[in-house]
C-alpha cells in the first residue's frame, strides 16, 4: 500500500466534483496505491441496504472479497454496514493484537496521511475504518477448516455508515488493472444513486423453526462441579465456564433477517454480524464494551451478575453477585492502571437492562493518552466477566472443562477509525450460522457461593431468551 487519502464530498456537490478529487488524488499514488472515496447518500438504512451493497443488481456495487459482510448496528446511534476486502490479514498465535495493531496503524494512516485536509468535510462516522474480529484463545487447538483465526482484520471495499439522518457511502480500492480513478468514481456515483433509489425495506422474518437440539445440561453439571471445586479449594477466585447448544432449523436463513428482530428485543446493546464467507456468519447483540475510544477518551464496560428484567432490586442486594462483578471491576482498574492510565469509576453498581436480563454494571473510563487501544485491548482481554481469576490458571481450565473450541465467543469484535476512535464489543449474546445449524453459546460465572444448580439456571435463562430474541420458535409450541 502507499500513501492516499481518503476524499470526501460535501452533501450537494455533484459528480464533476468527485470525478476532479479523485483525479487529483491518483496523481499521487503509486502502482500499489489505494483510492478512498465518499460520497453522502440521501437517507438511507445500512442494515436493510446492506444485501444491496453486495451486488443487488445492474449499477449496484459488486461483491468482492468472497462473500465478506460486516454489520455494526447501534441504532439508534452508530450504525455500519461492509462487504468486500481491499486489504485483509488471518492470523493466530500470541502476537496477533500486536501484529493487527501494526496492520491497522499501516493501512489507516496510509488512508489518512496525504494531509490533504479532506477529512474535514467527513463526517466522524463516515471516516475509514479497519474491521476486527479476534478470537477467544490464541489460536484453535486444532487447525480445522473454518475454525477462527486469532485474529480477522479486514479493510473493507464498500462501506456504508450512519449517524442521525446523515448516510455516507465509501468505496476503496486500488488503481490499475482496469480500475482508474475515473471508473472509481463513477462506480461509487452510480452505486449512491442506486441505493438511494430502493425504498425502505421492511425487517425480514427469519422464517426459520427450530426442529432439533443438542443437550448439554448433563455436561455442564459436571464441569461446573469441578469448577466449583476448584474455586471452593482456592485454587481459582472465579471461572466462567461456557456452554454451547446447536439448533437445527427447517431451513437456512439469511443471518440478517435473525438479527432483525434484536434492533427491538436488544435496543441497548449492539448488534453485530462478521460473515468471514458464504458459510459461516457470527452474529449477535453485545451489552458489553471491551473499550470505546472517542477523542482520546476511553470507556470499559465491568458486566457481570445476571437476572430476569424483573428481579433487579435482589440482583443489587446479592452478596455473591456483587462479590462476582467487584472482581470484573477490580481487574479492569489494576489493568488500565499498569497501562499508564488513571481510570475512573463510580462508587456503586448500576443496573442495566438489556432485553429480558439486567446486568450489574460500572462504567470504567479513563484518559487513553498516547497509548494504541488495540495494546489496551490486549491487556484488557479477556476480562474476568469471560474468563475467571486468576487468568492463565482460568484459561487452562477453559481448555480442559470447556469441550468446543470457544471460536469468537465472548471475543473483541469491532473497528477504529482513521483518527484513532475506536469500539471493541465484547461478543456475548451470540451465535454461528452454518447453514440450517446455529451454535448459540452462553456462560456464567462461578464463585464462592455459587451452586450448580443455580448456574446452569442462569445459562439456561440466557441461551432460552437469546433463541427466543431471535423469533426461533419451536413447532408445536
Amino acid at each position: 500500500m502507499a500513501t492516499t487519502g481518503p476524499e470526501q464530498v460535501q452533501a450537494g456537490v455533484g459528480f464533476s466534483a468527485l470525478l476532479e478529487r479523485a483525479q487529483r488524488l491518483a496523481g499521487r499514488l503509486d502502482e500499489e496505491g489505494v483510492l478512498s472515496l465518499a460520497i453522502p447518500l440521501a437517507g438511507g438504512d445500512p442494515f436493510t441496504l446492506l444485501p444491496h451493497l453486495e451486488g443487488g443488481g445492474e449499477g449496484c456495487p459488486s461483491e468482492g472479497g468472497g462473500g465478506f459482510r460486516f454489520l455494526w448496528d447501534g441504532a439508534p446511534g452508530l450504525c455500519i454496514a461492509a462487504s468486500g476486502r481491499t486489504h485483509s490479514l488471518e492470523l493466530s498465535g500470541p502476537r496477533r493484537f500486536e501484529l493487527a495493531r501494526r496492520f491497522a496503524s499501516a493501512a489507516l494512516a496510509r488512508l489518512a496521511g496525504d494531509g490533504s485536509g479532506g477529512m474535514e468535510f467527513c463526517p466522524r462516522h463516515a471516516r475509514p475504518r479497519l474491521l476486527l474480529a479476534f478470537s477467544f484463545f490464541d489460536a484453535p487447538l486444532e487447525a480445522e477448516a473454518g475454525a477462527a483465526p486469532g485474529v480477522q482484520a479486514v479493510l473493507p471495499r464498500w462501506q456504508l455508515s450512519r449517524h442521525g439522518r446523515q448516510c455516507w457511502l465509501r468505496l476503496q480500492r486500488p488503481l490499475g488493472g482496469g480500475t482508474t480513478a475515473r471508473s472509481l468514481a463513477e462506480e461509487l456515483w452510480d452505486a449512491a444513486r442506486t441505493l438511494e433509489r430502493i425504498a425502505v425495506c421492511p425487517e425480514r422474518a427469519s422464517l426459520a423453526a427450530v426442529v432439533g437440539r443438542s443437550a448439554w445440561q448433563e455436561r455442564y453439571r459436571l464441569a461446573a462441579s469441578q469448577a466449583l471445586a476448584l474455586v471452593d479449594e482456592g485454587r481459582l477466585q472465579k471461572l466462567v465456564l461456557a456452554v454451547r447448544q446447536q439448533l437445527q432449523l427447517d431451513r437456512a436463513p439469511d443471518p440478517l433477517a435473525l438479527l432483525a428482530p434484536l434492533r427491538r428485543h436488544q435496543s441497548g446493546s449492539c448488534r453485530f454480524l462478521w460473515q468471514r464467507d458464504h458459510n459461516s456468519a457470527l452474529l449477535g447483540a453485545s451489552p458489553e464494551r471491551l473499550l470505546t475510544v472517542r477523542q482520546g477518551q476511553l470507556r470499559s464496560d465491568a458486566l457481570a451478575g445476571t437476572a430476569p428484567a424483573d428481579q433487579g432490586e435482589a440482583l443489587l442486594a446479592s452478596a455473591k453477585d456483587r462479590l462476582e462483578h467487584e472482581l470484573v471491576v477490580d481487574t479492569i482498574m489494576a489493568v488500565l492502571s499498569r497501562a499508564g492510565l488513571r481510570p475512573q469509576r463510580p462508587r456503586h453498581p448500576r443496573l442495566a437492562r438489556h432485553g429480558q436480563l439486567v446486568h450489574l454494571h460500572t462504567p470504567i473510563s479513563a484518559a487513553l493518552a498516547d497509548r494504541h487501544p488495540l495494546a489496551i485491548a490486549a491487556a484488557l482481554h479477556p476480562t474476568p466477566a469471560v474468563a475467571g481469576l486468576p487468568r492463565r490458571e482460568a484459561m487452562g481450565w477453559l481448555r480442559s472443562l470447556e469441550p468446543f473450541e470457544r471460536g469468537h465467543y465472548a471475543a473483541p469484535i469491532g473497528w477504529i477509525d482513521s483518527a484513532g476512535d475506536a469500539d471493541l464489543r465484547v461478543a456475548i449474546r451470540s451465535g454461528t450460522l452454518r447453514g440450517r445449524e446455529l451454535e448459540l453459546t452462553a456462560g456464567a460465572g462461578l464463585v464462592p457461593g455459587s451452586t450448580v444448580a443455580g448456574e446452569l439456571q442462569e445459562v439456561a435463562l440466557k441461551l432460552g431468551v437469546l433463541q427466543q430474541q431471535l423469533n426461533l420458535p419451536v413447532p408445536g409450541r
